[in-house]
């Protein structure tokens, strides 16, 4: 299994957590961009770490709720599942 969570994984969660849509092609894109502006609030945040954690059986980093970035989120989550790996 890889422990590291692509653009597309994170795409997938926001959809499934948030139910907001972004294809993985514009989330590479506007990976700078504040989830704000891409429609994801703090619960929708805290809906994909809480996502995250069951299907990788391991708790996130407290600062992961508070990311403001997809790029930031992603560097966040992926140091820490690399590390428990």
């Amino acid at each position: 299994m890889n422990d590291r969570i692509t653009l597309e994984e994170l795409s997938e969660l926001m959809k499934k957590a948030a139910g907001v849509t972004v294809a993985p092609q514009e989330l590479q894109q506007r990976c700078d961009s504040g989830f704000d502006a891409l429609g994801i609030d703090s619960l929708g945040l805290l809906g994909i770490v809480g996502e995250l954690e069951n299907r990788h059986g391991t708790p996130m980093p407290p600062d992961a709720e508070r990311c403001k970035t997809p790029r930031q989120f992603l560097d966040l989550v992926n140091s820490t599942l690399m590390a428990g790996a």
